[in-house]
């Protein structure tokens, strides 16, 4: 009896279960041949401000952050920053109108105007250098086989990039002019790695993995937080050269340039608000430019031998 009161109750339970699933709504039927494609909405108007990356990206954003806002504000203009990763991606992309205004040291410069056409319109006047800055080699402050610039030579050296103006090609020039030709060293090598490559050199140095470094003025400063500094000598700074530079790539309209040209102009370190921003991007000022100003760097490159279209 028992055994046929469960089998009635169960039964029940299948009917009802059964009746259940019947109530149901009927399973939707989807036809994957209709697609709807998705559309990303991209911006046409954006005018790409990049930063020759001779710092990290982190320091790059932090020093000009607050004058793209700025820029953005003043002129209208959709204007952001973009960061390429080496100074060679920085150049190509000038070159592939990827980068509309390009800051960068004047040997970089030389090369986007002769192989791209870029042009000079403003450089900058900075804090601790002026309207010009100049490369230093460095050792450990506590080498004493490096006394003088001479005492370089058959040493190790790293610099900062083939193309870093203060810290490779300044003091390139400044070797050869006293009679130390690339051949005179050990080695010489060039920091590795995207971005931070001015850090790198300091902290390569200080790490006695070189004997010397070549950097751009300020830099020590730069790694402050890092390493005592007083650790690190300055064994000679070069000549000084004009300052880093603002340009835009070919076939940006000059109305675009003008407008971005005359708010960097208003700039006024008198003015609190301007004052920000200028001292985050460590500058003193924004200055007109134009590419005359630029012949003592192309002068360099003629007399150490370098071709500024490659």
């Amino acid at each position: 009896m028992p055994f046929r009161n469960k089998t009635i109750l169960s039964i029940i339970l299948c009917t009802l279960c059964l009746w259940g699933c019947m109530q149901e709504d009927p399973p939707l039927e989807v036809d994957i041949s209709k697609r709807e494609p998705v559309r990303i909405k991209m911006e046409t108007d954006v005018i790409t401000y990049a930063y020759l990356p001779q710092y990290s990206h982190t320091v790059s954003y932090q020093r000009h952050h607050l004058l793209v806002k700025y820029l953005r504000r003043e002129t209208g203009l959709n204007i952001k920053q973009i960061f390429p990763d080496t100074f060679h991606e920085h150049m190509n992309r000038v070159g592939q109108g990827k980068i509309d205004i390009s800051f960068s040291n004047p040997f970089i410069y030389v090369k986007i105007a002769a192989k791209y056409g870029a042009r000079a319109f403003a450089r900058i006047v900075e804090i601790d250098g002026g309207e010009k800055f100049r490369g230093q080699i460095i050792c450990r402050a506590d080498n004493q086989a490096i006394r003088t610039i001479n005492d370089c030579r058959k040493k190790r050296w790293i610099a900062v990039d083939p193309a870093s103006a203060g810290g490779y090609l300044y003091p390139l020039g400044h070797f050869i002019l006293r009679g130390i030709k690339p051949e005179s060293f050990a080695e010489i090598a060039f920091a590795p790695g995207p971005g931070g490559k001015q850090e790198k050199v300091v902290l390569a140095v200080h790490a006695g993995e070189y004997d010397i470094g070549t950097i751009r003025e300020g830099t020590l400063k730069v790694v402050a937080d890092k390493i005592d500094i007083n650790e690190i000598r300055i064994v000679e700074n070069t000549r000084w050269y004009p300052g880093w530079v603002y340009a835009a790539r070919t076939g940006l309209p000059s109305e675009t340039v003008e407008k971005i040209k005359a708010a960097f102009l208003k700039l006024d370190a008198k003015n609190s608000e301007s004052r920000l921003v200028l001292e985050a991007a460590h500058f003193a000022d924004i200055i007109p430019s134009q590419d005359v100003e630029f012949a003592p760097v192309r002068e360099l490159v003629s007399r150490i031998g370098l071709r500024l279209e490659m």
